[in-house]
């Protein structure tokens, strides 16, 4: 079903998705551009591709901005117009083009820490993961190692074991579903070169979400605590972890992982500052931030890229 917030015209090859004011496709195309590694979408010039599975069926996506009113998507062959209502639910999710961020930017203006990077990055959003298996191993792959070795561990997931579509000579990947980590073995992921508890913790919750005992629907029907309760339950799953999915792909609001490494450089670049932030300054810090906690993280960590 098309959640009626998503507002969407129809169009030859493709379709129109109407974005909400405060926001900017370039600053966000900006965002996306950000490791020259990413193996799930491709930029060039001012437009995304990316290939998604609606109903079983490959689909390859070209999204461009000519407007900050509307993104125009162009769709490679032929779909029905529920297939076009469900690829706009898509892309108004990983846009976040369902939040005001009007009082975001209003309380921003007279943070310390907020100030210039809502001006500098005006227009960004928290870019999503809808996908929940996918949200979780990317939390599992980049725990504790950097961010370069995070994207490139994530190539080889992919590359071994998502599908591809092919169009125009190119290859454009999916991530792998929950089903087909699932039924694998430590032995089986050991050309990822990971450890052998991130190879764990990553086939545990693709069981999980292969039987249908971790559902996006189950997690939403609490509160950011009684959700952080269910996943840190979660063999592998610290706070840091549960916070990171609940940021990036269920959309909590006030997710936050105090205790991102990034986050503390972040504030130790704007204050200048020679020492990194303790808990009890950022919790004095994030007190303004109520509700906002993860737009408040993800401007902060843009900082540093």
């Amino acid at each position: 079903m098309s959640c009626p917030s998503v507002n969407w015209k129809d169009a030859e090859n493709g379709l129109v998705l109407f974005t909400p004011s405060e926001f900017s496709f370039s600053e966000n195309l900006r965002y996306l551009s950000r490791s020259t590694n990413e193996c799930l979408y491709e930029i060039s010039g001012e437009a995304i591709r990316r290939a998604i599975s609606i109903r079983d069926e490959k689909l390859l996506l070209e999204i461009s901005g000519e407007s900050d009113q509307f993104l125009t998507v162009r769709i490679h062959k032929p779909v029905t117009h529920q297939m076009k209502a469900e690829i706009a639910e898509y892309i108004h999710d990983w846009f976040d083009l369902g939040a005001s961020l009007t009082p975001f930017y209003e309380m921003a203006q007279t943070d310390p820490l907020l100030k210039k990077p809502a001006e500098q990055f005006f227009g960004l959003r928290v870019m999503g993961i809808p996908d929940l298996f996918e949200a979780f191993a990317w939390g599992i792959l980049g725990q504790q190692i950097n961010l370069t070795y995070a994207y490139t561990l994530k190539r080889r997931l992919v590359e071994i074991y998502g599908e591809a579509l092919e169009y125009g000579g190119s290859k454009y990947w999916l991530f792998p579903a929950a089903e087909t980590i699932a039924g694998l073995t430590i032995e089986d992921l050991a050309d990822l070169k990971m450890t052998v508890k991130k190879c764990e913790y990553l086939t545990e919750v693709a069981c999980l979400i292969a039987n249908g005992e971790l559902s996006k629907e189950d997690l939403l029907k609490g509160d950011v605590k009684a959700a952080e309760r269910k996943l840190t339950r979660i063999r592998g799953i610290g706070p840091w972890t549960a916070h990171y999915v609940l940021m990036r792909c269920l959309r909590f609001p006030n997710a936050f992982p105090i205790d991102d490494v990034g986050l503390h450089n972040a504030i130790k670049v704007i204050l200048d500052s020679e020492k990194k932030p303790s808990r009890e300054e950022i919790l004095t810090y994030s007190a303004r931030w109520e509700n906002w906690e993860a737009y408040a993280t993800f401007y902060l960590w843009r900082v540093l890229y």
